[in-house]
């Protein structure tokens, strides 16, 4: 039977929120997250959309964003993973680049971390820096690894020889022994199959130890869901069905947050806004991006301690969010965050037992959030809790109940208003260039603040943006990311010839998906830097060489603000194999104006405030602040001196006065 129902599912920290299409309006949902069995939550959304029998009838396609790799690998709670490397290299994940977090104190705190503990083994044989066999790979070194294997019985093996990426016959032949001897392994070609040691080996140890959790809980959720269709967002912002994606768990560390900026990119397209800064604020944390046309990608990415060298959106994240606690130190100093709420017991206002001042509650005891915004859909708020917690702050800082909440969100602010700086004025592009596109639940009431901050006139608040990452999923194309190193002695004729064979191997795994061959698009795109430099930048592949390194040359020039005049290397191709998604087209808004529900008076605001349901807002109407414009899944708070007019998709335009 034809699918008919679309749902996205994106699982965060405190809630799992649901995006349905097919039917008419998109419906929405909200429930709390269960961390320690995600499924239960999604199992329990479904059925109380009332999917359950479209779900059985395989009607339902479902499309999710997952945390389970991310918390697994801040949690330190992976599998026991073997190492597999050339013999001497066996301390390679342990020596890393010697990078110290505190350059001048000689005296660092140790700050052990899983790849301390990694079993290893080596290999004796070997390769050349082209490729070519300098210690051939014998029948008896097989049988011998084999032995020790047996002997350290790992859950999961992670097999990473030197210059792998060129030549794959050594890991070959090992997978391949290891694999019939009922072992699961991840060797490093196929994960990441790039030069630089250490990170080609942190990725594939990190595939390696993901996986088996990975694996478990797609499993489950496979299970419960069948026969729907299940498909996994990955990091670098496509999908992959969830059979294929338990063995590329490196490739999910950044799944949920990859949805939101697949949504912002479909959106600026609609708006004719490429260049978007997005601010994604959530109740655990909020992270940023900045979208110029294309999402960006990186290969410097970090999950916590450890580095994540395969193509991943290019997003920084802080442990800033709604559930953020607030805290005063030991010399009386406020702080907020990175430690959060969670979804139990949250917030103070949410009624659970919350004692704890978090974001949320500063915006309720300022007003921000009345007392009858439903929450998630279906959670009140409880005023009285959050003002008793603020007042135990208060005291703590000798300030009033107001001045504390305002201390709170500016501090918060600060934060958010950092990591944009991060990604946009770090990397030489100017805020006020791009608009500020908001999402999240709690994004729409500092979007306003953020702005201002940042000198940026212009902002965007999304239809339903409280669950825009998990719409974003739905909409999100079935896609590969191909990495391939190159040899230095590459000439065009083999740069072509490699091209249409990584061509076909993004085309072949996409029609194994069921995708019809005629729908697939490839983009080719070529890593290069200048000679004696480690980093690349990524540049649109053109047939012309003096074309490429022309591109190049402005590239660096915008990154970093100059040009150098070395050779240029060409270090990698990347294949882009796509296949987009078809959803059904969104209804238009509706064009009748509507009135303010009520006038709301807010501490710290001298005039009335108009409140706004925002499912009653028509196409074309102005918004003048201050306002507060609630819905379901978020509140935006339309500050003094900013106006919002709605588009014809429902979507809040926001400009600040001149």
């Amino acid at each position: 039977m034809s699918v008919s129902y679309w749902l996205g599912v994106d699982t965060g920290g405190t809630f799992t929120d649901f995006v349905l299409l097919g039917d008419g309006e998109p419906r929405i949902h909200k429930v709390l997250s269960t961390p320690a069995s995600p499924e239960q939550a999604i199992l329990q959304g479904i059925q109380e959309l009332g999917l359950s029998d479209a779900m059985a009838s395989g009607q339902l396609a479902i499309v999710h964003g997952t945390t389970v790799a991310t918390n697994a690998a801040l949690e330190g709670k992976g599998a026991r993973t073997l190492l597999i490397t050339n013999n001497g290299l066996e301390d390679i994940l342990r020596i890393g680049r010697q990078n110290r977090p505190e350059l001048y104190n000689l005296t660092p705190a140790s700050n052990a971390s899983a790849v301390s503990q990694v079993p290893t083994l080596g290999c004796p044989a070997r390769l050349d820096a082209a490729g070519n066999t300098v210690t051939a790979l014998t029948d008896n070194d097989i049988a011998i690894i084999l032995a020790a294997v047996r002997e350290i019985a790992p859950e999961s093996i992670a097999l990473c020889l030197l210059f792998s990426y060129l030549n794959p016959e050594h890991e070959q032949r090992l997978s391949q022994a290891l694999l019939s001897a009922g072992f699961a392994v991840s060797p490093s070609h196929q994960i990441l199959p790039t030069r630089g040691e250490y990170e080609r080996g942190m990725a594939t140890w990190l595939n390696a130890w993901l996986a088996p959790r990975v694996a478990d809980y797609l499993q489950r959720l496979q299970q419960a869901t069948s026969p729907a269709p299940l498909a996994i967002m990955q990091s670098h912002g496509g999908t992959i069905a969830s059979q294929q994606a338990a063995n590329q768990a490196v490739n999910l560390l950044l799944s949920g947050p990859a949805g939101g900026l697949a949504a912002a990119q479909r959106l600026g397209q609609q708006l004719q806004q490429p260049h978007l800064m997005t601010f994604d604020m959530g109740g655990t944390s909020t992270d940023v991006a900045l979208l110029d046309g294309d999402i960006r990608l990186t290969q410097q990415g970090r999950i916590g301690p450890y580095p994540v060298a395969v193509p991943m959106v290019d997003m920084h994240t802080i442990g800033a969010g709604g559930g953020s606690l607030a805290y005063v130190d030991e010399a009386g100093l406020l702080h907020v965050g990175p430690h959060s709420a969670g979804a139990d017991p949250g917030p103070a206002c949410y009624g659970n037992g919350g004692q704890h001042v978090t974001v949320t509650d500063a915006n309720v005891v300022l007003g921000r959030l009345q007392p009858d915004f439903a929450l998630g859909g279906s959670l009140t708020l409880d005023v009285a809790c959050a003002e008793q917690a603020m007042d135990r702050l208060a005291v703590a800082l000798n300030l009033t109940r107001q001045q504390t909440a305002e201390g709170v969100l500016a501090l918060a602010n600060e934060h958010m208003t950092q990591a944009l700086r991060v990604i946009s004025i770090q990397k030489g592009f100017d805020p006020a260039d791009f608009a500020l596109m908001s999402f999240g639940g709690a994004g729409g009431l500092h979007v306003c603040a953020l702005a201002d901050n940042l000198g940026m006139p212009r902002a965007i608040v999304p239809q339903r943006a409280g669950v825009l990452s998990a719409e974003g999923l739905v909409y999100a194309p079935r896609k590969r990311e191909i990495l391939q190193a190159l040899p230095e002695s590459a000439d065009e004729d083999s740069l072509r010839a490699l091209i249409v064979q990584l061509q076909q191997q993004g085309s072949n795994e996409l029609i194994a998906e069921g995708v019809s061959a005629d729908r697939i698009q490839h983009r080719v795109f070529v890593d290069m830097c200048y000679q004696g430099q480690s980093s690349v930048l990524q540049i649109d592949w053109h047939e012309e060489p003096a074309d490429r390194v022309s591109r190049f040359h402005a590239a660096h020039q915008q990154r970093f603000g100059h040009r150098l005049g070395l050779p240029v290397q060409q270090v990698n191709l990347r294949i882009q194999s796509q296949a987009l998604a078809t959803p059904p087209t969104l209804p238009d808004g509706h064009t009748q104006t509507a009135n303010p529900e009520r006038q709301a008076t807010l501490p710290g605001i001298r005039t009335a405030v108009a409140v706004f349901s925002r499912e009653t807002l028509g196409v074309g109407q102005r918004l003048t602040g201050p306002a507060l414009i609630y819905e379901a899944v978020g509140t935006t708070w339309l500050e003094t001196g900013w106006t919002a007019t709605v588009n014809p998709q429902g979507h809040l335009l926001l400009q600040r006065d001149a």
